[in-house]
């Protein structure tokens, strides 16, 4: 298979790992699952599932049997509902105010403001169940606890949300270099790196190694997300699947509004071939990854 025709299958494979643990619509409460699922049948490209898998595969060990190698599902699917619940929040009218979320109303246009908050909670603490049964498959419940404690803080104040925070704040605001830094650093770095991270924990990576694999995920989260602005720019709904020039409806600075756009694609490709540098030090397989971040800075959408 071509690199396009890999991406495509391996992205098949982690969309049934996520939906296998989604939770069933029964209950009481069953409209709240119904807008959990929702959220998550939404689509999307998968990515930090995705990569949280090649990396583990990079380092994993060749006589692991079965049930070990299923020890990185609970967490591709946690990892997941952690980045929709983000989602479902940030298109909520106090923070973004949009009514379209890849190509489909975004939830609180779908189940109500109400429901949506609810899901969006929901999802956030369903998250951790689904990564405890980790412990199920694994024989070292230490990495998977390691693996626990890493995703709530890269998801928490010292992570995602301290740069959600941040975004909020200094929407319409005057917003320097450090500043945004931290927020890309945080709102959008940080679930890339716990996902390589704990790739590399479960499949044994050395101490060394998890920092190597954390400094080459943030180099490709401040890609993608610079990716985001400029396509924010020049993309189109049609091919993103959501509003473009919502940053500028916002009023929120951008990488883009900061430095430019040439700029902005030269951080882009700097950026990524720093993390393939790093990538090029670690062990195993690296064609896959590699092509992998070649799309995400080529992409459209």
């Amino acid at each position: 298979m071509n690199p396009k025709e890999q991406l495509e299958e391996y992205t098949r494979q982690v969309e049934a790992v996520v939906r296998s643990y989604l939770p069933p619509e029964e209950g009481y409460h069953k409209t709240v699952l119904e807008a959990m699922n929702y959220s998550m049948k939404a689509g999307g490209k998968r990515l930090r599932p995705l990569f949280m898998r090649e990396v583990y595969r990079l380092f994993r060990s060749g006589d692991q049997d079965l049930r070990q190698e299923r020890a990185v599902e609970p967490f591709m699917a946690a990892i997941e509902m952690i980045h929709t619940f983000s989602l479902v929040h940030d298109d909520l009218p106090c923070m973004d105010n949009d009514r379209l979320r890849r190509g489909q109303p975004t939830t609180w246009v779908r189940y109500g403001y109400d429901m949506a908050v609810l899901a969006g909670d929901a999802l956030a603490v369903y998250a951790f169940e689904t990564a405890a049964k980790a412990l199920e498959f694994s024989d070292d419940p230490q990495a998977v606890g390691r693996c626990m404690g890493l995703l709530a803080r890269k998801t928490g104040v010292s992570g995602m949300i301290g740069g959600q925070t941040v975004d909020v704040e200094l929407t319409g605001k005057p917003v320097d270099a450090g500043q945004l830094d931290y927020i890309y650093e945080n709102k959008t770095g940080a679930l890339l790196e716990v996902s390589m991270m704990i790739g590399a924990v479960l499949g044994g990576a050395e101490e060394s190694q998890v920092e190597a694999v954390e400094k080459m995920a943030s180099c490709i989260g401040s890609a993608f997300q610079i990716q985001d602005d400029i396509l924010d720019l020049t993309g189109t709904t049609e091919n993103l699947g959501k509003p473009v020039l919502s940053d500028e409806k916002n009023e929120k600075t951008t990488y883009v509004t900061l430095y430019g756009m040439e700029e902005a694609r030269e951080a882009v490709r700097r950026l990524s071939a720093q993390a393939e540098e790093i990538l090029e030090g670690l062990p195993g397989d690296h064609d896959f990854l590699k092509a992998l971040i070649d799309m995400l800075i080529t992409r459209e959408k």
